[in-house]
């Protein structure tokens, strides 16, 4: 990573002071909060590039009126800035920088330990353990669910997301029994959720949400059939507003129908996806097409080969 453009991504996070001191309105928490569940909404409408540029700026106005604020009005904008932090760290992953995505998780720890709330630092070790996941390291997704499972005081909603985050771990450890007894145990858990948070509302907002995990942990694990009958139970319950993560999801499915030996189908589903990948720019599913076309090697030379590479070349030609 270059020097400038690393500058550029940290900006909004590293601003040196002293700043002017101002008065802080209590009602600003409020403001910040109320904007969260619009921009999680874009998120999945937009993807990561057009919305990194928004909440960088309003991550950086969160930090300046905290470094004024006291008192409750102090911990409440950084419990806000917490959830901003971690909101950008998701963006920069989905758009594929991990060296980004892992700055900006640290910045949600370090925000969340300061707020001194459980809740948030359980948070923000789930999301540093995203990270892990696409870097493939398992026993690091293991470490930093277990710390969070640690704390007995979190909510139902991080209990159901480390779980769910450390079956992730347990797939890249090749480990199919944990996987499944962490997703089942996430599961029992799951309708007790009832917080208020305006954060971390995935595993309420997804339709579907535990049984995308266990499809994903199956894929990874090499188990097309059950990953891709899976896959055609969500898809079913997911909407089409959902652009993004349906066409990850379908990349997935793809996947899995070539690994269970049914490259015509995955050829099918790739063509929807290309043009999702296209429009949204998510480097996630473009990092699914690529797993996509490792499953589809042993057909290459064949027609349905050259029928994937067709399907794929608005992606390629734009990478």
């Amino acid at each position: 990573m270059q020097n400038a453009q690393f500058l550029d991504i940290t900006a909004a996070a590293l601003v040196p002071g002293p700043l002017a001191q101002q008065t802080v309105d209590p009602a600003l928490v409020d403001y910040f909060q109320s904007q969260l569940e619009g921009h999680y909404r874009a998120d999945m409408l937009l993807g990561p590039h057009d919305l990194i540029g928004t909440l960088g700026p309003q991550y950086q106005l969160i930090d300046k009126l905290t470094r004024s604020a006291t008192g409750e009005t102090r911990r409440g904008l950084l419990r806000v800035g917490a959830a901003y932090a971690a909101l950008v760290g998701w963006l920069y992953q989905d758009a594929g920088d991990l060296s980004a995505a892992a700055f900006w998780r640290g910045v949600t720890q370090e925000t969340a330990l300061r707020a001194r709330d459980p809740h948030l630092i359980g948070y923000a070790m789930v999301n540093s353990a995203q990270v892990r996941t696409d870097l493939g390291d398992g026993a690091g997704v293991v470490d930093l669910c277990e710390a969070a499972l640690d704390d007995d005081q979190i909510v139902p909603k991080i209990r159901v997301m480390a779980m769910q985050q450390q079956a992730h771990g347990a797939s890249l450890l090749r480990d199919r029994d944990t996987v499944d007894r962490l997703i089942d145990e996430a599961g029992r858990i799951l309708p007790r959720v009832d917080d208020d948070l305006p954060w971390g509302n995935a595993c309420r907002r997804t339709p579907g949400y535990l049984e995308v995990q266990r499809a994903t942990c199956y894929g990874r694990l090499g188990l097309g059939a059950e990953a891709s009958g899976l896959w055609s139970q969500v898809l079913e319950v997911v909407p089409a507003t959902a652009r993004r993560d349906r066409g990850v999801y379908m990349a997935r499915h793809a996947t899995a129908a070539a690994t269970a030996r049914e490259p015509e189908q995955a050829v099918e589903i790739a063509r929807d996806v290309a043009v999702i990948a296209v429009e949204t720019g998510s480097a996630r599913m473009r990092r699914e097409l690529t797993a996509l076309e490792r499953a589809m090697q042993p057909w290459q030379d064949a027609p349905v080969g050259r029928d994937l590479a067709e399907a794929l070349a608005p992606v390629t030609e734009g990478s």
